[in-house]
């Protein structure tokens, strides 16, 4: 049996400030399955953003334990780089570089053949409907078309698991339709295991598997978007939003729920 795409126990991070510590985590327990869409919601500074940077190794866990791929977060962090894929908030395309040189760019950065960066490069352009784009630069994309070169720019080097940390914040509805669309195919298609944060909760209704809401640095519910929705809000046809507003409304002594 094969292991979890991710595993916490008990992680945990605090931010030491002028002012004192500031806990954001706090005893974070998660598993998400192999080729799950998991959809990781909560409040502003509830934690999403912490705890996405640092399952992939961007910040280090002040305490706990992690694997990720299969791999242990703290002991092999170059080993879990090699495994994920990861689309920041903020987005990370160089204005002065095309699409092509962007991806040609992160391909090589993870030490792979030019043979294989010119074939992933062709691949990604026709899945993510780049192949007109790939000579332009990046200055010149709209909002949705940056956003898929920034995904293609995640996928480059297969991931096993692929963070997107609030991957449709500023688009267009149509815009947020194809994403939604992109991000089935490529779970479809590669098979790869999705970790969503997401602000809209029509979204990760609509896109996640099982839903993970944390609040104050804990896990506080936890189950499929229609399990949260009968628990929370009276029935499978009442909206995430009405769930949300009930789980994240509870005390935070309140012991976590899992569905």
């Amino acid at each position: 049996m094969s292991s979890p795409a991710i595993r916490t126990r008990g992680l945990t991070r605090t931010f030491r400030l002028k002012t004192g510590p500031v806990p954001a985590l706090r005893g974070l327990d998660l598993t998400v399955d192999r080729g799950e869409i998991l959809g990781f919601l909560g409040r502003n500074g509830a934690g999403k953003t912490t705890t996405v940077r640092m399952l992939a190794t961007l910040l280090p866990p002040t305490g706990g334990e992690a694997e990720v791929a299969g791999l242990d977060l703290l002991g092999d962090p170059a080993g879990v780089r090699r495994r994920i894929g990861y689309v920041a908030q903020s987005g990370g395309l160089d204005p002065t570089c095309t699409v092509r040189e962007e991806l040609t760019t992160q391909g090589r950065l993870h030490r792979l053949p030019r043979s294989v960066v010119r074939q992933r490069t062709g691949e990604l352009a026709r899945e993510l409907d780049l192949l007109d784009l790939l000579d332009r630069p990046t200055a010149a994309l709209s909002g949705g078309q940056r956003r898929r070169a920034e995904i293609a720019l995640g996928l480059v080097n297969r991931p096993e698991v692929l963070f997107l940390d609030e991957p449709t914040t500023g688009l267009d509805p149509r815009s947020r339709a194809e994403l939604w669309d992109l991000v089935r195919r490529i779970r479809s298609a590669h098979g790869a295991t999705v970790f969503l944060t997401t602000h809209y909760l029509d979204e990760a209704d609509a896109l996640a598997d099982r839903i993970v809401v944390v609040d104050e640095g804990a896990v506080v519910a936890e189950g499929t978007p229609a399990d949260l929705k009968t628990r929370y809000a009276g029935g499978p046809s009442a909206t995430l939003q009405d769930a949300f507003l009930a789980i994240t409304g509870r005390r935070a002594s309140d012991a976590p729920v899992t569905l």
